[in-house]
């Protein structure tokens, strides 16, 4: 396991100038995704559904983010039942025992509660026997979720690991907001991770943050800083916030800039990935950035226009879709990128 460090530092984010983005990668090798699994609700919402009772406009949608349709939860499911049911998939997919299973990281920023983690309640639910908690990091949760748990693998302090990934949008964006609420889906996917051969895991991969930058994207209320109060609540300032032309442009520029540095320091260009598995926020942000970086589109998994934005549900449900129609093969290269809220962001080159 070789790490990386350099402070080459270069390309302020949008919420500081002063702020700098950082070169330094590492690598984590050893460990391999034995298994994927994922889940979406029932329930399909179509752009013309959104437009019958919100008035939303559907060739708005469509020409703005290439998202047709997407997922949502019915009354009485919650995050950890989406994040269940894509557990129990990988992991009949793997026939392991689950009691084999030792640890569990849940990437999420629509816990059930704000205690106990969503990690806890599908744990118990699965009736593992293993430390669980969660990872926020929006967008970016399942990246922030998998690098965690391949390290505890890659350590030899884990054996099986569950990387799980899941966010129901549908209920914390304001139906009102006609240019948020269709972007986003309920959805979640889950890999089990586990000790590879030497050559397989994580080649390069990198992690950062961006605080300053927020504002663009927050839920203003209902926190220790701001408590829900009658009047926020009617307000509706406990509903997601964004600032979509900023995320825009930040998206597309740290897509761009992270995708080359981790390219770069695996000593790999585009032609050596099998297939780019990117956060399916927008596909004017995945097909702006791979127009920049040269990218063909049949490497490129798109699910976004039945699922829209997932959040943390975003990679993994594309990588057990990527797996299942065969897009992905042992031995591939695989390029993973998730960005959101934060900011945060995840990229990693994945050998399968």
């Amino acid at each position: 396991m070789a790490t990386i460090a350099e402070k080459d530092y270069a390309k302020p984010t949008p919420g500081n100038d002063k702020t700098l983005f950082t070169r330094r990668t590492s690598s984590l090798l050893g460990v391999q995704i034995a298994a994927c699994g994922s889940y979406l609700p029932d329930q399909v919402v179509t752009n013309e559904q959104l437009d019958e009772r919100y008035g939303c406009d559907p060739n708005w949608i469509v020409q703005r983010t290439g998202i047709r349709e997407r997922r949502h939860c019915p009354d009485g499911m919650a995050t950890s039942d989406m994040c269940i049911e894509a557990s129990r998939q990988a992991i009949r997919s793997s026939g392991i025992d689950p009691q084999q299973i030792d640890l569990l990281v849940c990437g999420t920023f629509t816990p059930d509660y704000h205690c106990p983690s969503t990690a806890c309640l599908v744990q118990d639910q699965l009736g593992l026997d293993c430390p669980a908690f969660d990872a926020a990091a929006a967008c970016a949760g399942f990246m922030y979720a998998l690098v965690t748990a391949a390290q505890f693998v890659a350590t030899g302090n884990a054996r099986y690991a569950l990387a799980v990934g899941g966010d129901l949008n549908s209920r914390i964006v304001n139906p009102k907001d006609q240019r948020t609420f269709p972007l986003f889906g309920d959805g979640a996917g889950a890999v089990l991770i586990t000790r590879g051969t030497p050559h397989q895991g994580l080649i390069c991969y990198q992690l950062g943050s961006d605080g300053s930058g927020g504002p663009l994207l927050d839920r203003p209320a209902g926190g220790t800083k701001a408590p829900m109060t009658p009047e926020g609540l009617v307000a509706g300032e406990h509903f997601l916030r964004m600032d979509g032309r900023s995320v825009f442009k930040w998206a597309v520029r740290m897509l761009v800039d992270t995708i080359e540095l981790v390219l770069s320091k695996s000593g790999m260009t585009v032609h050596d990935i099998s297939q780019f598995v990117l956060h399916q926020a927008n596909i004017r942000i995945i097909n702006a950035a791979a127009e920049q970086l040269g990218i063909p589109q049949e490497k490129l998994f798109v699910n976004l226009d039945r699922y829209g934005n997932t959040s943390g549900g975003s990679i993994p449900i594309a990588l057990d879709e990527a797996v299942r129609s065969g897009h992905i093969q042992s031995g591939d290269a695989v390029l993973m990128c998730g960005f959101g809220g934060g900011l945060t962001w995840g990229t990693g080159v994945f050998r399968w």
